[in-house]
């Protein structure tokens, strides 16, 4: 049986270290995830409409094994800039690849679409994103950080609610560690019908998304489509998987695939034209364990539930703000 690590985040993989900055004016933020050493990476994208920096250099034939970071943020394609906020960071404390002399962070980016959310976005002649990238850099620290409305996930909606940042782990009984970390912003639904059940339920260790378990007896319009009630282009759900296991980057693309499946058992629905449904998968390879076939399968089937948990975390843990078009998990709870 799976179960939790001691803060069911991420960071439960020792060197990695979490960062995050927002704006609740702006309603947009982003977060990092900074390795203390470079860490193999790869990714992997399933929706139609992606945002992305430096995503062609983590396929499995590319030169570039490791990255020193990844960042996820808000604010659409104007988010990008976040990435080099995250680099000038790194780069003032030395943390980078040194070719030719020169100390180059590797850093890649996805972006959600979060404009249309209520905050302000008159920001000017230049976004905000890249002091906010470099803030979230500088605030990176091993232990515990909040979930919900903080980060990439502070302007997250999806289909009748607030989204937000979620994240999990998971000790594997050959004790390797695995986490996860995502901003949820989709189209679709976290949770079943019309209901407060979210569908990652049959994942839920304890009462970690509130405990309601799955619905009984079932909706009868499970399948119904439903939307947020906002323009149809405010979408993304971009995420990061990680483990403290030794494997190849060919394997840690195979991760990133199986991760998606935590997005299918967490949003109906899931990986749409207008979503740029995306995983980052980091491998820091501090756990001795050799896998074998059997502990690869055990491994994948992990990144999907522990993706799912995080993804209704994320929705769970919102808290409700000023200028919110659309109302937190809990607070439509409250109204039933």
């Amino acid at each position: 049986m799976f179960k939790p690590g001691p803060r069911n985040l991420i960071t439960d993989i020792a060197g990695l270290k979490v960062g995050n900055a927002q704006d609740k004016h702006l309603k947009s933020g982003v977060s990092v995830v900074v390795c203390e050493e470079p860490a193999t990476a790869s990714v992997q994208v399933l929706g139609g409409a992606p945002g992305t920096r430096d995503t062609d250099l983590l396929e499995p034939h590319m030169l570039v094994e490791a990255v020193n970071a990844i960042t996820l943020s808000g604010g659409s394609a104007f988010g990008l800039d976040s990435a080099s906020g995250v680099q000038a960071a790194l780069r003032e404390t030395g943390q980078g690849f040194d070719i030719a002399g020169h100390i180059v962070p590797i850093v890649p980016a996805a972006i959600l679409f979060d404009l249309p959310n209520g905050g302000n976005k008159d920001w000017g002649r230049y976004p905000p994103y890249r002091d906010l990238g470099y803030e979230a850099a500088m605030n990176a620290a091993t232990g515990d950080f909040p979930l919900g409305t903080v980060g990439a996930g502070a302007g997250a909606t999806v289909a009748g609610m607030k989204g937000g940042l979620g994240s999990a782990s998971t000790v594997l009984p050959n004790g390797i560690t695995i986490g996860a970390l995502v901003a949820v912003n989709a189209v679709g639904s976290a949770t079943i019908g019309d209901s407060d059940h979210f569908w990652a339920a049959p994942f839920e260790i304890g009462d970690e998304f509130g405990g309601l378990g799955l619905p009984s007896p079932l909706p009868a319009d499970t399948q119904a489509i439903r939307g947020k009630g906002m323009p149809a282009q405010g979408n993304t759900t971009i995420a990061i998987i990680a483990t403290d296991a030794k494997i190849s980057k060919a394997d840690a693309k195979r991760m990133a695939v199986a991760a998606h499946d935590g997005f299918t058992r967490a949003i109906w629905p899931a990986h749409t034209p207008l979503d740029g449904d995306l995983v980052f998968s980091l491998a820091t390879g501090r756990s001795e364990t050799v896998l074998d076939q059997a502990s690869y399968i055990e491994l994948y089937a992990a990144a999907g539930a522990t993706m799912a948990r995080a993804i209704a975390r994320g929705v769970f843990h919102a808290t409700p703000e000023e200028g919110d078009l659309l109302p937190t998990w809990r607070q439509r709870r409250l109204q039933r």
